[in-house]
């Protein structure tokens, strides 16, 4: 059954309208994962999750090369200034280095990339990337956006 929105899904994951559920953000799982209200399978990861290291990762659990990226970015429209964006990328490093707030999205199970993967220019080449391995699997498939 198509959801229209990550919140369904868990709504009805956790009151047993459904059994399953695939590509939920780990760190928006964490705290039922903690509770016990769900039961894990498997991480769509390449590596086990430091908030959750006894889940095995999805090829552990017999299913190799659907490791999935789970990643948070901010964007501006493409024609913002590069000073805009300059400034822009400098508050969101200086905030990703405050220990403060690495504690908190190191409790909540969120994976801060290391400093050099904090620019404008790595998120686009890992962008890039990420397109690059999944057109051609959503063209084989037939995927229209709906």
């Amino acid at each position: 059954m198509p959801y229209r929105g990550a919140a369904p899904a868990l709504t009805d994951l956790l009151a047993g309208q459904i059994d399953l559920r695939m590509g939920a953000e780990a760190s928006q799982m964490l705290p039922y994962l903690k509770s016990g209200a769900v039961k894990p399978y498997a991480m769509l990861a390449k590596t086990r999750w430091a908030p959750a290291p006894d889940i095995p990762t999805i090829e552990e659990a017999g299913v190799p090369e659907l490791a999935l990226s789970f990643w948070q970015a901010f964007w501006v429209p493409k024609s913002t200034p590069e000073a805009t964006v300059a400034k822009l990328n400098a508050a969101a490093v200086a905030a990703l280095a405050d220990t403060g707030l690495r504690q908190r999205l190191g409790d909540l199970g969120q994976e801060i990339p290391p400093r050099e993967q904090q620019t404008p220019q790595a998120l686009g080449a890992f962008h890039r990337s990420e397109i690059d391995k999944w057109w051609p699997i959503i063209k084989a498939a037939g995927i229209k956006p709906e």
